[in-house]
């Protein structure tokens, strides 16, 4: 387990790291979207808001390569796979197997360094 959630934690974190890169730089040529969710991506860039997405899926992809501060890392990709998720589902469904492929990845991940969560799972705080 230890060498698969370490491949998954350099796959997430070369995944994340490609793409959140693109969102700053434009390496990547890539066909503007069409209907709702070009328009969504379009108010994205318009409000400049891409860049702070950009900026959580850099950072924690930094981290995961460099194996430091893992589940802070995952922490902040949460709420990144939740979106992009929940953006294919709605607006963009021939995106859902990479969001599904980066969610497994996670999940690997998160199972190597889940008893750093155990805190937060907490019924009661004495």
């Amino acid at each position: 387990m230890k060498i698969v959630s370490a491949i998954a934690r350099y796959l997430l974190g070369l995944i994340f790291l490609f793409f959140g890169s693109n969102l700053f730089f434009h390496f990547l040529p890539m066909p503007a979207p069409h209907g709702l969710v070009g328009q969504f991506e379009g108010a994205l860039a318009a409000s400049h808001y891409i860049y702070v997405v950009a900026f959580f899926q850099v950072v924690p992809a930094l981290l995961l390569l460099a194996n430091r501060y893992v589940p802070l890392a995952l922490t902040f990709l949460a709420p990144v796979i939740f979106n992009i998720i929940v953006t294919h589902v709605l607006m963009a469904p021939s995106g859902l197997p990479m969001a599904a492929l980066v969610t497994v990845l996670w999940f690997l991940v998160f199972a190597r360094v889940h008893t750093a969560f155990h805190g937060l799972f907490q019924a009661k705080v004495d």
